[in-house]
C-alpha cells in the first residue's frame, strides 16, 4: 500500500503508543541509540535498525506497534540536525522503510514534523550524485523506496508542501549526471510524475523547477537533467499542459513577465516544449497568432524567429494542423518591417528541405519578395532557393528556380553574383555530376544557356564572372584533359545559338588580352623613349579596362607593369604563360608561381594580387592545349565512327559531328599552335571526305587557319589535302570553294601555281545555259581575282567582258514571276537569278582586287559597268534583282 490515495489521518492514538514500561523499544541486540554514544557505535546500531525496517511488511502489526516509538523517535532533532552524514543517510532510510510500513497512515501527525522529515529525506537525496560512493546503493535504495511507496503524496495535505516539493524537484534535477543508469532516472521520473498528475494543481514556482532544465544555457551544461525533464513532460503532458498554458497566457497576453524569473525565456522554453510534444502547447499557439499581429516590430520579428523553428523542424506538422497560424505567419513575407520580411525569407530554405509539401504555399511569396525593394531580401530569396535546390532538387519547382533566373540580371552585383554562381552550382552538381538522374538534368539543362548569356551584359564583372563560372563549373579547369574536353564537347554540341556566340565571343576576348598582354612584353624589350612609353601607357590602360572596376584597376596595372619592368624572371613566368605552345599544366604552374611572388604574408589582404589574378585567369590557357585538341579530334572521331555516348549525352551523332567541327574551327582562331600534329589533320582530313556540306567547309577554315607549317614540317598531309582543296574549289558549295581558295593561298608558298591550276579550267568551263552549274566556279574565280589581282586581272577581263556582263548579266534564259516580295530566300529563287548574284559579286571581287594597284582604274570599270547594266531601260525582274 502507498500514500497515492490515503492520507495521514489524525492518529492521537498513535501518539501515546509504546512498549509496556514506556520506554523505546529496539531490535534484538540493538541497544539504546542516545547521544552519550560514540558516532561509530552510533552508525553501526542504526545499521541493524534499517536492517530490521527494511525486513518488516505492512502486515506486522505487531511490529508495527513495538517499533512505534522507535520510529517517533527517529524523527527527533538530534537525528535530523545531526552531523554525520551516514547518520543522516542511515536514518533517512529508517523513515522511508517507515512511511512504506505504516502507509497509508504515516506514524507523524504534526504537519511541521512531516514537513522537517521530508525537508530531511531530500537533502540526503543529494548523495545521489556520487555513483563512485561506497554509500551509493543505500542512496539508490532511499530513492526506489520513496518512488515505490509514492511517499511524498502525504505533503499534499501541507499548507508549505509546494516548498518541499520545489526543493524536491531541484535536487533531483541537480543531481542527475551521465553515471546514472536507467533505473535512476526512472525512479525519479516516478516520484515527480506522482506530484504532478495527483496534486491539485502544479504552481508556477514548481513549473519553474522543470521548465528551468529546458533553456539552452542549462541545456548545455547538464543534458541529463534536460533529458530528464523533457521524458517528465512527456509523461504529465495531459495534467501539466493547462499549467503551461497559463504561464505563457500571463506572459505573452497579460504582459506579465514578473510572475516568473523565466519570462524572458518564452521563446526559448515555446521551441523545446514544441519539440517534446506539441500537446504541450495546444492553447499557446493561438496566443502567438496574437503577437504575430503585434504593433511592435521586434517582438514579431521574435515571434517570426520561434514559429520558424517551429514550422521548419523536420518532424513538424503544426502548418497542417494549424492552418491558421500559418497563414498569419506567412502574411509576415509582407510585413512592413524589413527584418521581419528578411526572417521570413530565410525560414523558407529549412521549410522547402523539410517540408516539400508547402513548396506551393511558399511560392507565391517567395516570388514577391525577389522583387522586393530590399538587396539583402532579394539576395537572401536567392541563397533559400539554392540551398533547398542544392540538397534535392525535387525540392524546388520550376517557379522558383525561375526566380533565380531572373534575378541573373538583377540591379544589384551581388544579387546577380549570387544568382549565377547558385545556377552554376546545380549545373555542376545535377548536370555535370549527374546526382539526381537525367531527369533532374533536364530540369536545369537551361542554365548553361543563361550563364552564358550573361556575357552580352555590359559590366565586365558579368562577363568576368561567367568566365570563372565557364572554367570552375562548366567545363571544371582541374578535370584531366580527356574528361575536360568531353565535357567541353558535349557542352558545346548542347548550347542554343547564342550561348554559342557568347561562348565564342568569351574565346576571342580572352585571345585579345592575351595579345594586349604580349604586345605589352614586347614594349618593354625595347629601348626606353618617349613613344615607347606612350604606347606602354595606352597598352595599360587597355588592359586595365578588361578587369573589375577599372579606375582602381589602372592603378594596380601600373604597379604591375612597374615589377614587370624590374623583374626578369616574372616577365619569363609571363611570357610562357601567354606562350601559343604553353600547356594548360604550364599555365597553372605559372599563375601560382607569380601570385607568390607577388604575395605579402604581411597583408592578409592584398588587392593588388587579386588584381593580378584576375588578369592572369583571364588569359592563362586553362582547358586548351596541343592535347585537349589531340582529345577533342578523337572524340570526334568517335562520334564519326559511331563509337561515342553521343546519344548518352543527349545529342545525335550528326549534331556531335557538326559542333564538333565548328567547335574546333572557334579554337583555330584563338589557339592555331595547338592544332599542329599529324593525328590532328589527318582525323580533319576524314572530314573533308564527309557528306555533310557544314562539316567540309569547317575543317577546310581549320586547315585555313592552322596550317600554315603543314607544307615545311607534314608532307603527306599536304600531298593529300591539295587534291581535296581543288575538288572543293570546282565542284564543292559556295561556302567551300571560298574557303578553299582562301586555304590554299594562306598556307602553300606555290600558291600562284595552284591558284592557276583551279582558274584555268574554271574560266574555260563557263556555261550560261546551265546556271545551276555556274555558281561554284564563279566563287572560286572571283576569290581567286581579289586574292591575287597581279596574276589574274589580265585573264579575267575577258572572262568578264566576254561571258560575265554580255553572256550572263545581259541575257535572260528564263521568264521570272512577280511575288511581290522585297526579298526572297535563295530556296525561293531560281538558278539563273542565283548565278547573276554570283557574277556581280565576282565583279566586285574582281576589281577590289584591282583596287590595290590601280585604284583610279578600278572605279572607273566599276562606274562604266553600272551604266552599262542600267541603261538598258526595260530590264526584267532578274536583271533589276542581278543589278541591285
Amino acid at each position: 500500500m502507498d500514500f497515492s490515495t490515503a492520507q495521514p489521518k489524525s492518529a492521537t492514538a498513535l501518539c501515546g503508543v509504546g512498549s509496556a514500561d514506556g520506554k523505546i523499544a529496539y531490535p534484538p541486540g540493538v541497544k539504546e541509540i542516545t547521544d552519550k554514544i560514540t558516532t561509530d557505535e552510533m552508525i553501526k546500531r542504526l545499521k541493524m535498525v534499517v536492517k530490521t525496517f527494511m525486513d518488516m511488511d505492512q502486515d506486522s502489526e505487531d511490529e508495527k506497534q513495538q517499533y512505534l516509538p522507535l520510529a517517533l523517535h527517529l524523527a527527533s532533532e538530534f537525528f535530523l540536525r545531526n552531523p554525520n552524514k551516514d547518520v543522516r543517510l542511515l536514518v533517512a532510510c529508517c523513515l522511508a522503510d517507515i512511511f512504506r510500513i505504516y502507509a497509508p497512515e504515516a506514524p507523524y501527525t504534526s504537519h511541521d514534523k512531516l514537513k522537517d522529515i521530508f525537508l530531511f529525506i531530500t537533502r540526503q537525496l543529494k548523495g545521489l550524485e556520487d555513483t563512485k560512493s561506497p554509500q551509493f546503493n543505500r542512496y539508490f535504495y532511499l530513492l526506489e523506496n520513496l518512488a515505490w511507496v509514492k511517499s511524498y503524496n502525504i505533503c499534499f495535505d501541507l499548507e508549505d508542501c509546494n516548498e518541499i516539493f520545489i526543493q524536491l524537484f531541484r535536487t533531483l534535477f541537480s543531481v542527475i549526471n551521465n553515471s546514472h543508469n536507467k533505473k535512476v532516472q526512472m525512479h525519479m521520473l516516478d516520484l515527480m510524475s506522482s506530484i504532478i498528475m495527483e496534486g491539485d494543481g502544479v504552481t508556477q514556482e514548481l513549473l519553474d523547477s522543470i521548465l528551468i532544465n529546458l533553456i539552452p544555457a542549462h541545456k548545455n551544461l547538464n543534458k541529463q537533467s534536460f533529458d530528464l525533464a523533457k521524458v517528465l513532460l512527456k509523461r504529465t503532458v495531459q495534467t501539466i499542459e493547462a499549467c503551461i498554458a497559463n504561464f505563457f497566457n500571463q506572459v505573452l497576453v497579460l504582459g506579465r513577465s514578473s510572475v516568473s524569473d523565466l519570462s524572458e525565456h518564452v521563446f526559448d522554453l515555446i521551441q523545446e516544449l514544441f519539440a517534446i510534444d506539441p500537446h504541450l502547447l495546444l492553447s499557446v499557439m493561438p496566443q502567438l497568432e496574437f503577437k504575430l499581429k503585434s504593433n511592435d516590430g521586434e517582438e514579431r520579428l521574435a515571434v517570426v524567429r520561434l514559429l520558424a523553428k517551429l514550422f521548419g523542424s523536420k518532424d513538424s506538422d503544426l502548418a497542417t494542423q494549424n492552418r491558421p497560424l500559418w497563414q498569419c505567419f506567412l502574411g509576415r513575407f509582407n510585413d512592413i518591417h524589413v527584418p521581419v520580411r528578411l526572417e521570413s525569407v530565410k525560414f523558407a530554405s529549412h521549410c522547402l528541405m523539410n517540408h516539400p509539401d508547402l513548396a506551393k504555399d511558399l511560392t507565391e511569396y517567395l516570388k514577391v519578395r525577389s522583387h522586393d525593394p530590399e538587396e539583402a531580401i532579394r539576395h537572401d530569396v536567392i541563397v533559400t532557393i539554392i540551398t533547398a535546390a542544392k540538397r534535392d532538387l525535387a525540392l524546388v519547382n520550376d517557379q522558383l528556380l525561375g526566380f533565380v533566373r531572373e534575378r541573373t540580371l538583377d540591379k544589384r552585383w551581388r544579387v546577380r553574383k549570387e544568382a549565377m554562381m547558385g545556377l552554376a552550382q546545380l549545373y555542376k552538381k545535377y548536370c555535370l555530376h549527374g546526382e539526381a538522374g537525367k531527369e533532374a538534368a533536364e530540369k536545369v539543362s537551361w542554365i548553361k544557356d543563361k550563364l552564358l548569356h550573361i556575357y552580352y551584359q555590359n559590366s565586365i564583372d558579368d562577363k568576368l564572372l561567367v568566365e570563372k563560372i565557364f572554367a570552375q563549373y562548366l567545363v571544371p579547369h582541374n578535370l584531366e584533359t580527356e574528361e575536360r574536353m568531353k565535357c567541353l564537347y558535349y557542352l558545346y554540341a548542347s548550347l542554343d545559338p547564342n550561348a554559342v556566340k557568347a561562348l565564342n565571343e568569351m574565346w576571342k576576348c580572352q585571345n585579345m588580352l592575351r595579345s594586349h598582354v604580349r604586345e605589352l612584353l614586347d614594349l618593354h624589350k625595347q629601348p626606353t623613349s618617349e613613344a615607347n612609353c606612350s604606347a606602354m601607357f595606352g597598352k595599360l590602360m587597355t588592359i586595365a579596362k578588361n578587369l573589375p572596376d577599372p579606375g582602381k584597376a589602372q592603378d594596380f596595372v601600373k604597379k604591375f607593369n612597374q615589377v614587370l619592368g624590374d623583374d626578369e624572371k616574372l616577365r619569363s613566368q609571363l611570357e610562357l604563360l601567354i606562350s601559343p605552345t604553353c600547356s594548360c599544366k604550364q599555365a597553372d604552374v605559372c599563375v601560382r608561381e607569380i601570385a607568390r611572388k607577388l604575395a605579402n604574408p604581411k597583408q592578409p589582404t592584398n588587392p593588388f594580387l587579386e588584381m593580378v589574378k584576375f588578369l592572369l585567369e583571364r588569359i592563362a590557357p586553362v582547358h586548351i592545349d596541343s592535347e585537349a585538341i589531340s582529345a577533342l579530334v578523337k572524340l570526334m572521331n568517335k562520334s564519326i565512327e559511331g563509337t561515342a555516348d553521343d546519344e548518352e549525352e543527349g545529342v545525335s551523332p550528326d549534331t556531335a559531328i557538326r559542333s564538333g567541327l565548328e567547335l574546333l574551327k572557334v579554337l583555330s582562331f584563338t589557339h592555331p599552335t595547338s592544332f599542329h600534329s599529324a593525328e590532328t589533320y589527318e582525323s580533319l582530313l576524314q572530314c573533308l571526305r564527309m557528306e555533310d556540306d557544314k562539316v567540309a567547309e569547317a575543317a577546310i577554315q581549320i586547315f585555313r587557319n592552322t596550317g600554315h607549317k603543314i607544307e615545311t614540317d607534314l608532307p603527306q598531309i599536304r600531298s593529300t589535302l591539295i587534291p581535296i582543296l581543288h575538288q572543293k574549289a570546282k565542284r564543292g558549295t559556295p561556302h567551300q570553294a571560298k574557303q578553299a581558295v582562301h586555304c590554299i593561298h594562306a598556307i602553300f608558298t606555290n600558291k600562284e601555281v595552284q591558284l592557276a591550276q583551279i582558274f584555268e579550267p574554271l574560266s574555260r568551263s563557263l556555261n550560261a545555259d546551265v546556271p545551276e552549274q555556274l555558281i561554284t566556279p564563279l566563287v572560286s574565280l572571283g576569290h581567286i581575282s581579289m586574292l591575287a589581282p597581279d596574276q589574274f586581272a589580265s585573264p579575267m577581263k575577258s572572262v568578264v567582258a566576254n561571258f560575265i556582263v554580255k553572256d550572263l548579266l545581259m541575257n535572260d534564259r528564263s521568264t521570272g514571276e512577280k511575288n511581290g516580295k522585297l526579298w526572297s530566300p535563295d530556296e525561293e529563287v531560281s538558278p539563273e537569278v542565283l548565278a547573276k548574284v554570283q557574277a556581280i559579286k565576282l565583279l566586285v571581287r574582281w576589281l577590289l582586287g584591282m583596287k590595290n594597284n590601280q585604284s583610279k582604274s578600278a572605279n572607273s570599270t566599276l562606274r562604266l559597268l553600272s551604266a552599262m547594266l542600267v541603261s538598258e531601260g526595260d530590264l526584267t525582274e532578274q536583271k533589276r534583282i542581278s543589278c541591285w
